[in-house]
């Protein structure tokens, strides 16, 4: 199954029925008297939230949703039947956006949470309406109003609680795939993971959390650089990330640059990024024979005062003292909730 988390779809809402001119015949009644009914409401678009999707994707094929129109008023008073609401399901997680605007119009992050992203006309009111004392047969009637329509962005932002995250090849996806269930494709080039995954990790007696893998980040992602920048927005939603950076001796980058640079690139997308809780995880310690690219990034992190797991996913060295870690602050983090 494909991962879409960005798709843009245009919803129209159901005209309103129109009102209807009828006259019922009695005895001594100008006309007959009137007893045209009004028209019936046209139908609502509702997106609403649902655990049982997991992805975009039935979106990104129907972009088209329309709700069905009111129907017409008829005689004997007669209202016309309620168009139909049209539901639209999405993730938990989605956010709806006006595309003209980019206003975030709804943030459906709960299961059942409903939006409604474009109102049903209201029906036109019969000639019985406009009855009075000196206007006893009125021969007109109210048009059902038009239905509300535009186009709109639906975004998901995944709900996890810690996301990891690092320049390609840091070692994220061999981690999440020791700590949880979750099978990611593993392999030694860059750009492995091309869409995030989800584990469910239960640690000792603690609450089990949710760990999100996002695709390798590069400089300039925040402009559109690489494959990272379009799941940046899945970043957002957790309450603490860990940075992995690689230690290893086949490494030739300076890790503190490492670190830094994808520091950076979280703050241009987003400056609200850098003030969520983070760790730095230095991993493949099994293949840091030297040490000295260890040595400085823990070196780095203690002089900024940042928390600092060397860990090898390979041979689960450091996994337990990381969970203990994750556990108790993700366990904080909902306490305060």
């Amino acid at each position: 199954m494909q991962f879409i988390d960005y798709v843009k779809i245009y919803v129209k809402a159901g005209d309103g029925g129109r009102g209807c001119i009828s006259f019922r015949r009695e005895k001594y009644v100008p006309k007959g008297g009137p007893d045209g009914g009004d028209g019936g409401k046209g139908g609502d678009v509702i997106i609403q939230a649902s655990s049982e999707l997991h992805t975009l994707l039935d979106h990104r094929y129907q972009k088209v949703y329309k709700a069905r129109r009111g129907q017409h008023g008829k005689g004997s008073n007669m209202k016309g039947k309620d168009g139909e609401n049209l539901i639209i399901k999405v993730p938990v997680g989605t956010v709806v956006k006006d595309a003209d605007t980019e206003e975030v119009l709804a943030d459906l992050d709960e299961e059942g949470k409903y939006f409604i992203v474009a109102k049903g006309g209201r029906g036109g009111f019969g000639n019985a309406h406009f009855a009075t004392p000196t206007n006893q047969a009125p021969r007109y009637a109210q048009p059902g109003e038009k239905g509300q329509e535009r186009w709109v962005i639906l975004e998901l932002k995944l709900l996890a609680d810690v996301g990891l995250i690092g320049l390609p090849n840091a070692g994220k996806s061999t981690l999440i795939s020791v700590i949880s269930s979750a099978k990611p494709k593993i392999a030694d080039y860059p750009f492995t993971t091309l869409i995030p995954v989800l584990g469910v990790v239960k640690y000792e007696n603690y609450q089990s959390f949710v760990v999100a893998d996002i695709p390798g980040l590069i400089e300039g992602a925040h402009k559109g650089a690489g494959l990272g920048h379009q799941f940046l927005r899945h970043v957002e939603r957790t309450s603490l990330l860990l940075h992995l950076v690689d230690v290893s001796d086949f490494s030739e980058s300076d890790p503190r640059e490492d670190f830094e640079k994808i520091h950076k690139e979280l703050e241009l997308y987003n400056p609200a990024l850098i003030k969520k809780p983070f760790a730095v995880a230095g991993t493949k310690t099994d293949i840091a024979y030297k040490g000295d690219r260890l040595r400085k990034l823990k070196k780095y992190c203690e002089e900024k005062g940042i928390d600092f797991f060397p860990i090898s996913a390979v041979k689960k060295e450091g996994i337990d003292k990381l969970l203990h870690y994750l556990s108790e602050k993700v366990g904080k983090k909902c306490e305060l909730l």
